[in-house]
């Protein structure tokens, strides 16, 4: 990859609970390109974002890192290159350096990113004016400037309201104002459209779009919603208990899925056309974490789970030069096995929308 600002290498972190040892992350490998939207998709539960907290530098106490590293590049001012592995840096130096002003973040309720005591202003003035060191007046001003990109009406009385005072939608927009205040590098966006009705939701979508472009910005989402990803994402990376099970670009992933875990998500959306009379859902749960996982984690839910399934754990196979895979069926000698015949009529339905929407998913 020519211009890699993020490479996440074989993350692997334990919680330490009352229970016992928690192994929520197991090997993680992400890899993001500079002006790139990455998507990270999964069931609750799967580690999407203990592993952008681990990014920001913001896990909790009780975590434990086994293994593995965040490397993240990026321009000083001087425009030199500087590389940084943050699992070896403090929490003092992620958060004068790197939280805020290269890497900053969304998360999925706005109410628990703004101070409630405090206005707009001030708390959008904040972080310009320590980490870009500007005056309060210059502050002042760019903050008004950022609601109105934003799509604020009023920016200048928005900036002495509270956050009570506004509508979720309104909220979240000021979130996003924040969070590319800075002029970072790299947003990540943690379910940000989750407490939001459709039409919001939307707007808010085409919003973060929009802004990426204007000041070319990389963004990873982490989401469970398969429709938020086919209107955003270049390339998606499925998680499954931990771990990445399936990773291609966007076309790949919603056209020609290997793996029987995305079969069953892409199953899961709903589909006016479907012949089912009842939403699709994958059987069972996930596994337990607090237990060593042995062999396919996935392999007590998966109706075509194989004998090696609960005996090896998969590697990741090869499809092609972006797609990979890890599952025991991509294996030469595994018997052939073909996604269920009512996803083969939804990727069709798909493809054909596609066709009228001139490519777009």
């Amino acid at each position: 990859m020519a211009d890699k600002i993020l490479e996440i290498n074989n993350l692997d972190i334990t919680f330490s609970t009352t229970a016992g040892p928690v192994h929520a992350i197991r090997g993680v490998n992400i890899d993001l390109e500079r002006g790139e939207t990455v998507a990270v998709v999964g069931e609750s539960g799967s580690g999407k974002s203990v592993v952008m907290k681990t990014v920001m530098g913001i896990l909790a106490g009780n975590a434990a890192i086994n293994r593995g590293e965040i490397l993240f590049r990026y321009k000083q001012d001087n425009g030199e290159t500087v590389e940084v592995d943050i699992l070896k840096k403090d929490k003092k130096w992620i958060r004068k350096n790197i939280n805020g002003r290269r890497i900053a973040m969304i998360f999925q309720d706005p109410m628990t990113s703004l101070d409630p005591t405090m206005t707009i202003g001030k708390q959008l003035m904040e972080g310009m004016i320590m980490h870009l060191g500007i005056t309060r007046q210059e502050a002042a001003e760019r903050a008004v400037r950022l609601l109105e990109e934003v799509g604020i009406t009023e920016p200048g009385r928005r900036m002495k309201q509270y956050p009570h005072q506004l509508s979720g939608g309104m909220r979240q927009r000021i979130v996003i104002a924040m969070a590319i205040s800075c002029n970072p590098d790299l947003l990540i966006c943690d379910e940000p459209t989750t407490a939001l009705d459709v039409t919001i939701q939307a707007r808010i979508l085409e919003l973060i779009k929009k802004l990426q472009a204007v000041h070319g910005i990389s963004v990873i989402y982490i989401t469970h919603d398969l429709g938020v990803v086919a209107k955003v994402a270049d390339y998606v990376n499925v998680m499954y208990a931990g771990k990445i099970v399936e990773v291609g670009n966007i076309e790949e992933i919603f056209y020609e899925p290997k793996h029987p875990y995305t079969w069953g998500l892409l199953s899961a959306m709903p589909d006016l056309e479907t012949d089912d009379a009842r939403l699709y859902t994958i059987p069972g749960s996930p596994p337990n974490l607090l237990h060593e996982v042995k062999g396919d984690a996935f392999a007590p839910r998966n109706r075509y789970a194989l004998k090696i399934d609960s005996i090896a754990e998969p590697p990741m196979f090869q499809i092609t030069k972006t797609h990979f895979a890890a599952t025991w069926l991509l294996d030469p000698r595994a018997p052939k096995v073909e996604m269920p015949e009512e996803l083969k009529k939804r990727v069709a339905r798909m493809l054909k929308e596609a066709d009228r929407n001139g490519g777009q998913l």
